[in-house]
């Protein structure tokens, strides 16, 4: 929308001199072309890498522009990154990085070209989607098929809840890896997996999970994962995969499946 671009013409104008300023990115929904009336503009100022370290020495990564939004409530909702933090993301970035990037476009740059590595961070290989596949099942396993049915036997709530909110998240980590699309965080969750192409009955029983935390709503929904995409990792594999997976993360300078 016209107001969005003259927030975002009015940002670059502001950081382009700045020392340190390699680029704006704008990324979120007025990049992807799905913003409403309201929304905020989204972008990433790229600094150079010296001045990134500095500024996350200071805790200063994140902000509010609001002088530069000319429309009532809008504001430009600023990221800091810096080259190196680009090219680490597209190495290692968890999801909720790589999909703040989808879409993205370049509204300034100062010299060399981003596109290859926005491109990069936004793609992964299928053998990485298939890791995905594996490490979620299996964490879907152990908290359907072992912790869900330990709270209720001990009569644990808080266990209950953690259990059935960790393999519902598990299940629909394992949809999006099998359907190759990336977590956009919590918030989003229920709407990415209403709208991908899901075996018959699997986002129902997803839905009763949530809703009704439990042994059998639980297991109705293992059932049906483990129909669609239990063959990706075998029975025996499970347990040794949750242990390398969370409680070794540590050693090997990982990530949970659930934070990646």
């Amino acid at each position: 929308m016209e107001h969005h671009e003259r927030a975002l013409a009015a940002y670059v104008d502001s950081v382009r001199a700045a020392p340190g300023t390699v680029a704006v990115i704008a990324v979120g929904s007025v990049a992807r072309g799905t913003e409403r009336a309201d929304s905020d503009v989204d972008v990433y100022l790229v600094v150079d890498d010296a001045a990134f370290e500095s500024a996350l020495a200071g805790n200063r990564l994140s902000w509010v522009e609001r002088r530069d939004a000319d429309y009532p409530g809008g504001y430009v909702d600023v990221k800091l990154a810096s080259p190196g933090v680009l090219a680490a993301a597209a190495e290692a970035g968890d999801d909720p990085m790589r999909a703040s990037f989808e879409g993205a476009r370049v509204a300034f740059q100062r010299g060399g070209d981003l596109s290859a590595v926005l491109e990069s961070i936004v793609t992964l290989p299928d053998e990485g989607w298939e890791l995905r596949v594996c490490a979620h099942v299996a964490q879907a396993r152990i908290h359907g098929g072992y912790f869900l049915p330990q709270a209720a036997a001990h009569d644990d709530a808080f266990l209950l809840q953690h259990a059935a909110t960790h393999l519902a998240l598990a299940s629909a980590r394992a949809a999006f890896a099998e359907r190759r699309t990336l977590l956009r965080g919590p918030k989003y969750v229920a709407a990415t997996l209403a709208r991908l192409d899901l075996p018959p009955g699997f986002l129902e029983r997803w839905r009763a999970l949530v809703e009704r935390p439990g042994v059998e709503e639980g297991a109705l929904l293992l059932a049906a994962l483990d129909d669609w995409l239990g063959p990706a990792i075998g029975p025996d594999e499970t347990l040794s995969t949750f242990i390398r997976d969370n409680e070794l993360a540590w050693l090997h300078g990982t990530l949970p499946p659930e934070y990646r």
